[in-house]
Parts: C-alpha cells; sequence; structure tokens
C-alpha cells in the first residue's frame, strides 16, 4: 500500500498490488474503510480488494460467477481486474495536488487480455478525489466490457441520521438501512437520459464530524446506480456501486443485446469522483 495524500481532503492508501484501488480512506482520523467487517464468498482474492474503500469490477464481468461458455470454466466472481500489480508512471504532489498514473495489464478470464490506463487525482483545494479510468482491449479477440466501482463503507459508523441521497432514489432518498434485515440490494438508472453525469450522497456521517459522502459518476458508461448492505455479522458494510450493466444475468443482458463488444484495439472510458462535504 501507497500513502496517497493532498494538501486537502482524505488520507488514502492505494493497492499497487491490485489494480491500484484504495484500501483505507481515512477522514478526520477515521477510516471509513469496511476491514474485515465483510462477507467471505469464499475468493480471497476479492476479500483482499472487499477490505479496502473502493475496489474495481470487471472489466470483462461484474457481480457473481457465471460461465463463460463452451466448456471454457467460469468468470471469476466480480470479474478479472483484482491482484492485477499496476505499474506507476507517476506519483507527485504539486502545489498541493496529489497525482498518481498507473497502467495494468490484466489476463481476462476468457485468455483475452485487456489494458487499464488509470489516474487518481485529489484537488487540493477542494479536497475531492477524482479517478479516470481508460480499458482498452488488448487482445485478439473481442470481449463484452462491464464494470462497476464498489466503494465500501464500515457501516458501523452509521447512527438512524444517516440517508442516501440522490435523484435516482425513490422520494429523493431514504434511511441508509433500507429493506429487510440484515440486508439487501438494489439497481436503479442513474440519471435520466442524456445527462453526463450522476450525483449521490451519504450522510451526514457523526463519526467524521457530520460530514457527507458525496460521489458522482459517468453516466455515459456507467448508467446505473447499485447499492447494497449487509449486517449479517460479521459482515457490517454498505457499498456504493455505479455500474455498467443493471442487476441481470449475463444471459438475460446478451439476449436483450445489452453486452456490447469491445474490440481489439478499442478503448472505452469511466469516470469517479467522492469528496466529503
Amino acid at each position: 500500500m501507497i500513502e496517497f495524500k493532498g494538501l486537502a481532503g482524505p488520507s488514502l492508501t492505494i493497492d499497487r498490488s491490485s489494480v491500484l484501488d484504495i484500501g483505507a480512506c481515512i477522514v478526520d482520523g477515521v477510516d471509513l474503510a469496511p476491514g474485515r467487517a465483510i462477507p467471505d464468498d469464499g475468493d480471497p482474492r476479492i476479500d483482499h480488494s472487499l477490505e479496502g474503500f473502493l475496489f474495481t469490477c470487471g472489466p470483462d464481468h461484474i457481480r457473481h460467477p457465471e460461465p463463460i461458455g463452451e466448456g471454457r470454466g467460469t468468470y471469476p466472481l466480480h470479474g478479472s481486474f483484482s491482484s492485477h500489480p499496476a505499474e506507476i508512471l507517476s506519483f507527485e504532489t504539486v502545489e498541493g495536488n496529489a497525482e498518481a498514473r498507473a497502467v495494468v495489464s490484466v489476463r481476462l478470464a476468457d485468455g483475452g487480455s485487456a489494458r487499464l490506463e488509470r489516474l487518481w487525482r485529489i484537488d487540493g483545494e477542494t479536497g475531492e478525489v477524482q479517478l479516470s479510468d481508460r480499458v482498452t482491449n488488448s487482445g485478439e479477440t473481442p470481449f463484452p466490457a462491464m464494470f462497476m466501482y464498489h466503494m465500501n463503507v464500515g457501516a458501523w459508523h452509521f447512527d438512524d441520521g444517516v440517508r442516501l441521497s440522490g435523484a435516482m432514489l425513490d422520494g429523493g432518498g431514504f434511511p441508509w438501512a433500507f429493506g429487510e434485515d440484515p440486508g439487501g440490494v438494489f439497481c436503479v438508472p442513474a440519471v435520466e437520459e442524456g445527462e453526463p453525469w450522476a450525483e449521490m450522497r451519504l450522510g451526514p456521517i457523526r463519526a467524521i464530524g457530520g460530514k457527507t459522502l458525496r460521489v458522482r459518476f459517468r453516466t455515459d458508461t456507467l448508467p446505473f446506480l447499485q447499492v447494497w448492505r449487509n449486517q449479517q455479522a460479521p459482515a457490517n458494510v454498505l457499498g456504493i456501486e455505479p455500474v455498467s450493466h443493471r442487476w441481470e444475468p449475463r444471459s438475460v443482458l446478451a439476449e436483450r443485446g445489452e453486452l456490447e463488444l469491445l474490440a481489439p484495439g478499442e478503448a472505452r472510458d469511466y469516470a469517479l469522483s467522492f469528496a466529503f462535504v
């Protein structure tokens, strides 16, 4: 893990052993990452990623394992990204602004390959953390591009006053402990068609001085928002997940023509930002 912080905003650690995802996210001395308060899916590769504040799912599959087809095995839990090391190209702080640029070579589950170009930036004045990603098919055959950001927060930090808010949510928002205990999940369109960015909020969080987590994400390639929570001990986590595809099996998405192929040499861009306000 490498410490990554600017003049303002959270203090992060980023994981060069796994696509430069975020481990710790410390705000006012409090680490919001869930640590071991996560469900055990039997995959240590994903357990390692789930412990952190943000991990990246894809680029060939999202969510639960499903067959690749034609006796070629199974797409791994949350796709092929996790545990691929990042080659850091630059890492610097200039006038309070922090920036880390890296490239990751990814072996896909179906035998293909992809290249992730990743740029992290922290605005030294506003404290906003910005992430820009480009996925390129570096192999010889097309693959369906699928992508999800998992932002996982330790839910023991929440009280009854913490709410999820956003235009995409019923009534504009509701308490964080939605649904029936010990947990649940929903997936909704992020914004009205044509809007370039979506925004949602989680807070106020008393443990960090009443600050609210504000998340924004690009909707042309991440047109849905998925949110899940799990309070079945030892898990105690809430996840905010901008995602490329609705919450349905690959076979259903394919039948509707919603699995767009990324051709060899073709690239797709994704972006997300967050701040504590």
